[in-house]
């Protein structure tokens, strides 16, 4: 089984995500990952792109395609998940045409909504726990929300993350997320029509949800 997801930033996309792939035992792919691994392993790709991030320059798209086909070839032999690619409405039609031409089909399609105020609420909302990171605390979210300024599950000193309160950056990624007419969800919307035809599956999940009844929706839909 192979799936793109996609979801803004606070969405609970890689959740959700990891959920997925530990049920159907499937590679999770993130684009970040692929680029540190290719030019971290010297690959001819990786050192292609290595000089357009030391010049401050966007690697290409068709140095950063291929560096995602053939990592998804070696380790998505089983079925893949990716992440966090295709940003736009190019990256989009340039990946489907890559998998067609390599044979390489995308069963489903995961986009989460969520509200863009929310979504800005949940990442400036997070709080981490001293005694354990991974101790759920968000001041926006009911389900999770802390007792006063320490961690819901063991009472630990709460503190948030810097670039969680960086509400320029933050802006800045919803801006390329939010946009219907060239970014992130123009890329979503090229699937969706692509589902219309038959072409894939395209699943809707509604990310203000609780993690569980997300959860439930999803696997019901890929089963």
């Amino acid at each position: 089984m192979n799936i793109l997801t996609f979801g803004p930033n606070g969405s609970g996309k890689g959740t959700q995500g990891s959920l997925v792939k530990k049920k159907y035992n499937l590679a999770h792919i993130e684009s970040g990952a692929i680029f540190r691994e290719h030019i971290g392993g010297g690959t001819e790709l990786g050192m292609k792109a290595k000089a357009y991030i030391d010049k401050g320059e966007l690697v290409p798209d068709d140095i950063t395609i291929p560096m995602i086909l053939s990592t998804l070839k070696e380790k998505g032999k089983d079925g893949w998940l990716l992440d966090g690619f295709p940003r736009n409405i190019v990256q989009a039609q340039k990946l489907w045409e890559a998998l067609q031409a390599a044979g390489m089909k995308i069963d489903y399609v995961i986009e989460i909504l969520l509200p863009r105020q929310i979504a800005k609420n949940r990442i400036m909302g997070r709080r981490l726990c001293a005694n354990d990171p991974n101790h759920p605390n968000n001041i926006f979210i009911d389900a999770i929300k802390p007792n006063g300024d320490v961690c819901r599950v063991c009472g630990g000193a709460l503190k948030s993350r810097s670039d969680d309160q960086d509400e320029e950056a933050i802006n800045k990624r919803h801006d390329i997320y939010y946009d219907t007419t060239t970014g992130t969800l123009a890329a979503a919307y090229f699937y969706k029509n692509l589902a219309a035809k038959g072409a894939t599956k395209y699943i809707e999940l509604n990310g203000e949800g609780s993690i569980d009844s997300i959860k439930e929706t999803l696997l019901a839909q890929l089963a």
